[in-house]
């Protein structure tokens, strides 16, 4: 994953540098910022036309899950330095894999594993890629922009087994590509949320997989 997070940074710095962006620039991000999502948002929107000030709100709203990440597992980054810097590595890539284990130790070990790893291989890919794209004139040709969404894919396809979580994801996806010939870039990713409001409705319905197809218990007398 993180070597696949790191030819997503490729991507990324070939794609801003051929955005019209200096070689440094999506190299600082990818060290400062280190998340991939608001940084192709905040190049994406300033390419277009759109204000520094959108972009940043964008990039914070973006940005926005990590809070609960961070509830989540604040407690395995430890304490003093390593919570700073654990809170800086955190990213999708790292809360996944660290909260998919049950044991403690290995799911501290699985954090600081990704976070590291994609801590280095992001902005290495980055500066790879905004030197390539330095001399490339058509970066569309290779492709590369459909990389990052394809890890997102993976990432989250394993959620998309619970019928509710589906269900929303459906509808964020249908309304964000319904909204994209309208609005400024990055406007639709956002406003997909309002999907979310379905599970006020498709949560209650939704049935766990392992008691749908229970057997009825019969009555006992008393």
């Amino acid at each position: 994953m993180c070597l696949a997070d790191g030819l997503v940074g490729v991507s990324y710095g070939a794609i801003a540098v051929g955005l019209g962006f200096a070689p440094w620039v999506p190299v600082l991000m990818s060290v400062v910022v280190l998340a991939g999502a608001s940084e192709f948002l905040f190049v994406g929107i300033v390419a277009t036309g759109g204000s520094l000030l959108a972009a940043l709100i964008g990039g914070l709203l973006v940005n926005a899950r990590h809070l609960p990440f961070g509830l989540a597992l604040g407690g395995v980054a430890g304490r003093g330095w390593r919570r700073i810097l654990g809170s800086h590595l955190l990213n999708d890539e790292s809360a996944v894999f660290a909260l998919g284990q049950s044991d403690p130790a290995r799911k501290r070990a699985a954090f600081w594993l990704c976070g590291i790893g994609i801590g280095l291989c992001w902005p290495l890919g980055a500066l790879i890629g905004a030197s390539a794209g330095a001399f490339l004139d058509d970066i569309d040709a290779f492709g590369l922009d459909a990389m990052f969404p394809t890890v997102l894919l993976a990432l989250v396809f394993p959620a998309l087994r619970d019928r509710a979580t589906a269900w929303v994801a459906i509808l964020g996806a249908v309304l964000a590509v319904a909204v994209t010939p309208i609005l400024p870039t990055g406007i639709p990713v956002l406003l997909s949320l309002v999907a979310l409001v379905a599970l006020i409705w498709v949560a209650p319905h939704a049935k766990p997989e392992s008691t749908a197809d229970a057997e009825p218990v019969p009555a006992v007398a008393s």
